[in-house]
């Protein structure tokens, strides 16, 4: 029988491309280690994102992988996860507490922005991460009703506020801290000055994950988001509607224009399924996001139904990916957070944390 190698056990794996990092686990430096005992080999994978839902298929995919070379008898596949901070604008720095910041954005309301906001982190949130929410959005807070909570946070030292947790989630927003029919009739500094207070002096514990789920458009509060606030990629959201695309093409420029690596596109009421016949159709059109994503060479992350049950669900502060984690449509939501987090674990690291602080004193 002839002698397994590394070199061979490197050659099968690298024939393997991973649906969700786009590329053989070799070239994305996601195998950690290969051992060759006789006929067993031992794989050991480390994925930058997190993959609690798909990481037993990963581990059957490799295994199949490997098994067909020749003088293979057996083959042990461990998968670990290993989230680290991601590279930000420059000359800003990662904020104590959070490893990465992902901002949600759509170009005009309506999309379903914070719907798919909230369901993509508690999506992270199911497939194994640390994950906070952020409502960035003062003049319409939608978190709260969403995540169902009636609390105001808790200030340990009457400076800063502990998060909300709902859901396994951490969350703040200014809806937490008003009443929810309190309209704030505030000018653009009095806003951009409490997003900043929001992020800035909320306890967040050591998070993998913050999503900021913006406001519609590209006004103050995302000037601001870019300017000050270190963001490690954004997420596109529309429907097919022209109108809804002709505007997510500008939120998705502005993210360009300041640096912000955009993650993707996500496409939200995509296709309407008739509750009564099963009939299907485009009520908003077809294919727009896939066609935006290619236009700007971008991921088209995933595509989500027009579902009552997605709007019945977030109204009724339990969202989808809560109250129905085996449904298609909660699957559909972690399959976009498992895609997002993967293009986010391929950009650049921030090191900055590796670095000792140097001072130079004169005695």
């Amino acid at each position: 029988m002839a002698e397994i190698t590394r070199e061979q056990v490197e050659t099968a794996l690298k024939a393997y491309v991973d649906p969700y990092l786009e590329k053989d686990l070799v070239s994305a430096h996601a195998v950690k280690d290969i051992q060759v005992d006789g006929g067993k080999v031992t794989v050991q994978v480390e994925l930058g994102f997190p993959n609690a839902g798909y990481r037993g298929q990963l581990a059957a995919d490799v295994e199949a992988q490997i098994k067909g070379i020749d003088g293979v008898e057996a083959v042990a596949v461990e998968v670990s996860t290993k989230v680290t901070s991601h590279a930000v604008q420059k000359g800003l720095k990662p904020i104590k507490g959070i490893k990465n910041i992902i901002a949600v954005a759509s170009g005009k309301g309506g999309v379903g922005k914070s719907t798919t906001a909230v369901n993509l982190a508690l999506a992270l949130t199911a497939e194994g991460a640390k994950v906070g929410i952020l409502d960035a959005d003062i003049y319409g807070p939608s978190q709260p009703r969403m995540l169902g909570v009636h609390a105001k946070p808790e200030s340990p030292d009457g400076q800063s506020l502990n998060p909300i947790v709902s859901h396994g989630l951490e969350a703040m927003s200014i809806g937490f801290l008003i009443d929810e029919e309190t309209p704030m009739i505030w000018r653009g500094p009095m806003v951009t000055q409490a997003l900043e207070q929001l992020l800035n002096d909320t306890n967040w514990s050591d998070l993998d994950y913050l999503v900021v789920d913006l406001p519609p458009g590209t006004g103050d509060t995302q000037l601001t988001l870019a300017q000050k606030v270190p963001v490690s990629g954004a997420v596109i959201v529309t429907t097919p509607q022209d109108i809804a695309l002709l505007d997510a093409r500008k939120g998705l420029k502005m993210f360009q224009k300041v640096e912000v690596p955009v993650l993707g596109v996500i496409e939200n009421m995509s296709i309407h399924i008739c509750s009564n016949c099963g009939h299907e159709e485009h009520i908003f059109g077809e294919g727009g996001g896939k066609r935006m994503a290619e236009q700007y060479g971008v991921t088209l992350l995933g595509e989500l139904p027009l579902d009552i049950r997605i709007r019945e669900e977030a109204d009724s502060g339990k969202p989808t990916v809560v109250v129905e984690p085996d449904s298609r449509i909660s699957e559909i939501y972690r399959e976009i957070a498992r895609r997002v987090a993967a293009k986010l674990s391929i950009q650049a690291k921030d090191y900055a944390a590796k670095f000792p602080s140097i001072v130079i004193q004169n005695n």
